[in-house]
């Protein structure tokens, strides 16, 4: 038996009518008392353990999504409950966006956008923007070889950039693999001409860009983030941002919605877009399609390809 606990318009999105027909192929939909199986999204309850004593059977947990630590529970790995999730699948997408970021902020089109929607004049909106950069031959740093950060690597070293690559857990050979060389974070601050973050959200990584990392990038040097705010001072982001020195790309904030009076949004040197990097239609796809692959192989006894244990959420989260 396979449980859904998803909003009407997230089943949709995830499990359009043929995805949903192979998911009701695998076994029976039901209820969660029955299940051995529940697909869970962003809106699903923590599975803590008053969840788990009216789900006996339950032995896997399928996220539609990719963060799972808000779902997980100490109950649930104490069940011995497996969990997939979809992180795979938005890699694309999110890439392909982190690269639009790119784009947009070393051609200068957000202080564009923004001076002419205000009124500015066309020879004023023109002389306000930053000496505009091409791609090709541009310092990008990327922090983090993430799925994200990978798929971000390929499409940017594609178009000529030259990769800079911090991440403790990847080697200098596989960075080179990734067409980057590998560096420390301060190096790669102090080298980029844009900075553009796909490290986890956990513990160590708390405020990983905070006002002493914010203040080692080059004068007109741009932030790229598309992963978590979790990983930037905010406060002292909103310092630099105010005080003109960088410019930014935002799809993650601590407060979402981002409030009507958040002074992001009046900066002329930040582009902003509402946590909806990965949101493509071939990504929900992707993610419905990859769910329910992985509740396949869990029903048929085969390796999940995608799970995520308790010790793994301590370092990839």
């Amino acid at each position: 038996m396979i449980a859904l606990c998803l909003a009407p318009g997230l089943r949709e999105m995830f499990l359009p009518p043929p995805i949903w027909a192979r998911l009701r192929r695998l076994a029976p939909i039901g209820p969660l008392e029955r299940a051995q199986v529940l697909i869970t999204g962003w809106d699903t309850p923590r599975v803590d353990a008053e969840t788990l004593t009216r789900a006996p059977e339950l032995r896997l947990v399928a996220h539609t999504g990719a963060a799972v630590g808000f779902l997980v529970s100490d109950a649930l790995w104490e069940r011995g409950i497996r969990v997939t999730q979809t992180g795979a699948a938005m890699a694309p997408a999110v890439g392909e966006v982190a690269l639009t970021f790119t784009l947009c902020l070393l051609h200068q089109v957000h202080r564009f956008d923004h001076g002419l929607r205000s009124g500015s004049g066309w020879a004023e909106t023109r002389s306000a923007a930053r000496p505009r950069r091409e791609l090709r031959g541009s310092v990008v740093g990327v922090v983090g070889a993430s799925r994200t950060g990978r798929a971000y690597a390929g499409l940017v070293g594609a178009h000529g950039a030259q990769l800079l690559l911090a991440d403790p857990t990847v080697s200098a050979g596989e960075a080179a693999g990734l067409g980057a060389t590998l560096v420390e974070l301060d190096d790669l601050l102090t080298r980029s001409d844009v900075v553009a973050l796909h490290a986890p959200a956990i513990p160590a990584t708390r405020h990983l860009i905070g006002r002493r990392e914010l203040a080692l990038m080059p004068d007109g040097a741009a932030l790229v983030n598309t992963a978590r705010s979790w990983l930037v001072d905010s406060a002292a982001l909103l310092d630099e941002l105010r005080a003109g020195r960088i410019d930014a790309a935002l799809d993650v904030f601590d407060e979402e919605p981002l409030p009507a009076d958040s002074p992001l949004r009046g900066l002329p040197n930040v582009l902003l877009t509402p946590h909806q990097a990965a949101g493509t239609e071939e990504a929900r796809h992707r993610q419905g399609t990859l769910t329910v692959s992985e509740i396949a192989r869990f029903l048929a006894g085969e390796p999940l390809q995608h799970e995520i244990t308790r010790d793994q959420l301590r370092w990839t989260a």
